[in-house]
């Protein structure tokens, strides 16, 4: 049996969040579910799962939705992780980034977590840095804005309305990830430099 990939969308859970730049990763999500086909339904790991594949005989994937606050997301991401056998060498985490450009999705295995409490909680809960990430462009916060104030704040009118071509880009990075390793994914969604 082919083995299973775990792809975690980070964010916090609510209403209040869900339009949120720190919730990318729940957007990007729902975007892959509607590929799967199917919704999410509660589980015990503490997460909102869908299990399924990506695209005919693609991939075997369980979409994971944690229910936890971002700082606590390692918990159901472990938790998960056994539950359905993952190793963490295919666990993908999908999240914000600030230090990179709104619109910008690249991707990367291991490393460190750059302030972000999500995967600083989910390396400490996995023992390893060594996971994939894809990485959400959400940009800088402008003059001296606190990060965390920043990242908990809604998409600007002008972001939200090319937040749907992001989201589809993101999409399509987890997916080539999966299904082709990370360099084809890395060689179609980072950009030559000039």
């Amino acid at each position: 049996m082919a083995e299973t990939w775990l792809i975690v969308g980070l964010g916090n859970p609510g209403p209040k969040y869900s339009g949120n730049r720190h919730n990318v990763g729940y957007m990007v999500l729902d975007e892959l579910a509607g590929r799967v086909g199917g919704g999410f339904s509660s589980h015990r790991s503490r997460a909102m799962v869908l299990e399924g594949r990506l695209g005919i005989g693609g991939p075997r994937v369980v979409l994971a939705k944690p229910v936890t606050y971002m700082n606590e997301s390692g918990g159901p991401v472990s938790s998960a992780a056994k539950f359905y056998g993952v190793e963490p060498e295919r666990v993908v985490a999908v999240h914000d980034e600030i230090d990179i450009p709104f619109d910008t999705v690249r991707l990367k295995l291991g490393g460190g977590e750059g302030g972000h409490n999500g995967l600083r909680d989910i390396t400490k809960a996995l023992g390893t840095k060594d996971y994939y990430r894809v990485r959400v462009g959400v940009g800088r916060p402008p003059g001296r804005m606190d990060a965390a104030d920043y990242v908990l704040r809604d998409f600007s009118p002008a972001e939200r309305k090319d937040l749907p071509f992001l989201l589809s880009e993101a999409a399509d990075a987890v997916e080539l990830l999966v299904r082709e390793g990370l360099l084809s994914a890395q060689q179609k969604h980072h950009p030559a430099k000039a």
